[in-house]
Parts: C-alpha cells; structure tokens; sequence
C-alpha cells in the first residue's frame, strides 16, 4: 500500500519561512515524479510545484516563483518545498502528489489526474 506523508506545515508570520516534507512508503525501486498541491477554503485545488524523478526538471505556478523552492533527494522517493517570503494569501492545506513517472509532464499535473495523493498539511501566514 502506498502512502504520502506530508510533514513541517503549521503557523507563520508573513515574510517568514516554512519547509514542507514529504516521503512515500510502498514505492521501493519505483521512480516518481512528486509535487505540491494547495487548497485555500472555498477555493480549488491548484498546483504549486513539481520535480522530476532526478530533480533536473522542476516547475513552479506564477504565484510562488522565486520564492518556493522544491528538491528531491536523489534516488529517494521525498520531495521538500522550501517556503521563504511567505504572505497570507499562502495560506491553505498543503498537498503532496505523486506519479509513476520519472519525467514531469506539465499537462498531467495540470490535469491533477496523478497517482497518489497525501492527507495534506496546513499552513498559516498570519499578516
């Protein structure tokens, strides 16, 4: 059984920093691409960020470019999102996904048609 587990979310200052984590049980000798998703209330699901399986290919959503970064230990099924500069309109639950792929393709994550999905973490930006 395969499971995403999502860990770092909680309350923030604006301009402070956050670093979300997550790690996958139940893909050994898999490669993936993984990602993050966010969810404010009464808004939908958007996609924040993903890498490939190497971390060579990342991509980011206008919203937090230059000021989140992800990373992929090599060879493992985790991704980090580093969050800096964060601001209140950051604030929502925090989802990690995941495909059986090592390649990111922007339209299947735009799609949010993807394999495995975590519980999700909050995060807080108080102004």
């Amino acid at each position: 059984q395969v499971q995403l587990v999502e860990s770092g979310g909680g309350l923030v200052q604006a301009g402070g920093s956050l670093r979300l984590s997550c790690a996958a049980s139940g893909l050994t000798s898999r490669s993936t691409t993984m990602g993050w998703f966010r969810q404010a209330p009464g808004k939908e699901r958007e996609f924040v960020s993903a890498a490939s399986w190497s971390g060579a290919v990342t991509d980011y959503s206008d919203s937090v470019k230059g000021r989140f970064t992800i990373s992929r230990a090599n060879g493992k099924n985790t991704v980090d999102l580093q969050m800096n500069n964060l601001r209140p309109e950051d604030t929502a639950v925090y989802y990690c996904a995941a495909t059986i792929s090592s390649t990111y393709v922007r339209r299947v994550w735009a799609s949010r048609d993807l394999d495995y999905w975590g519980q999700g973490t909050q995060v807080t930006v108080s102004s």
